[in-house]
C-alpha cells in the first residue's frame, strides 16, 4: 500500500468515524493488505501500573443453543474477541498487552498467516495457562456461503489441524465464520468436526481495515459493556496505540475481560 492509499483509507475510515460506529460492524471482516514498516512497541507503562484484575470466579453458564452473540446471564464479564492476524507485529503487541495487564483473549486464528507460527514460542504459553483462549477463524479467510460442503470442511479442518499441532488446542467448540457468512451448512459441517458453536459480536472495534485511533476508542465506549462479545483484529497499527485507554474503559465500567472458556461450560 503506497503513501497515497494509506492516505485514502484513512480518510474513509476518520468519513465513517463521524457517522459513529455502526451497530454490528456492517463490514466487520473485509481483511486488507497490512501496511508494511515496523509498529512501534506499544506504551503499555500507564497500563501496567493499572494491571486489570483476574476475573471473578464462580459457576460457569452452559453455551446458549446456537449461535452466540453475548455472554449469558448477568455479570461484569466483557470477551474481547481477537480476528485474523493479518499482522506479526500486531499479534506481538496483543502478546505484550497480555503480559502487561493480564488482559484475558480469545483470538479467533486465521491459520494461514504467519503471525501465528512467528509468535508460537510467545503465545504458547499463555494458551497453556488459559489467558488466551484460540478459536477457528478458517485456513484462509474465505466466505464459507460461497463453498462447497467439502470446501467448507477443508477450511475448518486444515485450520484445526494446525492450531492442534502449533498449540496444542483445536479451538473446539468455537468457531466464526469470516464476515459473519454462515447458514445451516456451514454451521453442520462446522459441527461434524467439533464447532458446535458459531461465535458473533454484540459490537466491534470496526479495526479490520485501517482506522483512526479515535475511531477505535469511540467504538471501544460504544460497546465495552456488560456481559458483550466484542470483535476486534490483529491486522492494523491503530489498536497498538490505544492499549492504554481501552484497560482505561473497561476499569471506568468495572469490567473484567474474559475468554470464552473462563465463563461458558464446554460441552463434553
Amino acid at each position: 500500500m503506497d503513501r497515497r492509499q494509506l492516505l485514502a483509507v484513512l480518510a474513509a475510515g476518520t468519513a465513517t468515524a463521524l457517522t459513529g460506529c455502526a451497530s454490528g460492524d456492517p463490514s466487520p471482516h473485509k481483511v486488507t493488505p497490512r501496511i508494511s514498516g515496523p509498529v512501534p512497541t506499544p506504551s503499555t507503562s500507564a497500563a501496567a501500573k493499572a494491571a486489570l484484575p483476574t476475573p471473578p470466579g464462580g459457576p460457569k453458564s452452559a453455551i446458549p443453543a446456537g449461535t452466540i452473540t453475548a455472554l449469558p446471564g448477568k455479570g461484569s464479564n466483557l470477551a474481547l474477541t481477537v480476528d485474523d492476524g493479518a499482522s506479526p507485529e500486531v499479534v506481538g503487541a496483543y502478546i505484550k498487552f497480555a503480559k502487561d495487564t493480564g488482559a484475558r483473549f480469545t483470538f479467533f486464528v486465521t491459520a494461514n498467516y504467519d503471525s501465528w507460527t512467528t509468535h508460537r514460542a510467545e503465545l504458547r504459553p499463555l494458551v497453556e495457562s488459559g489467558q488466551v483462549q484460540l478459536g477457528n477463524h478458517t485456513w484462509d479467510h474465505p466466505d464459507l456461503v460461497k463453498l462447497s460442503a467439502a470446501e467448507v470442511s477443508a477450511q475448518l479442518s486444515k485450520a484445526k489441524t494446525f492450531l492442534h499441532n502449533n498449540f496444542g488446542v483445536d479451538g473446539t467448540p468455537y468457531f466464526r465464520p469470516p464476515y459473519g457468512s454462515h447458514n445451516a451448512t456451514v454451521d453442520r459441517v462446522a459441527a461434524d468436526l467439533g464447532y458446535t458453536v458459531p461465535t458473533m459480536w454484540y459490537g466491534s472495534l470496526s479495526d479490520s481495515g485501517v482506522i483512526t485511533e479515535d475511531y477505535l476508542i469511540e467504538c471501544a465506549r460504544k460497546y465495552f459493556n456488560a456481559q458483550a462479545i466484542v470483535i476486534g483484529h490483529a491486522n492494523h497499527p491503530p489498536v497498538t496505540h490505544c492499549y492504554g485507554q481501552l484497560v482505561d474503559i473497561i476499569r471506568e465500567r468495572n469490567l473484567s475481560l474474559v475468554t470464552l472458556n473462563d465463563v461458558l461450560v464446554s460441552p463434553t
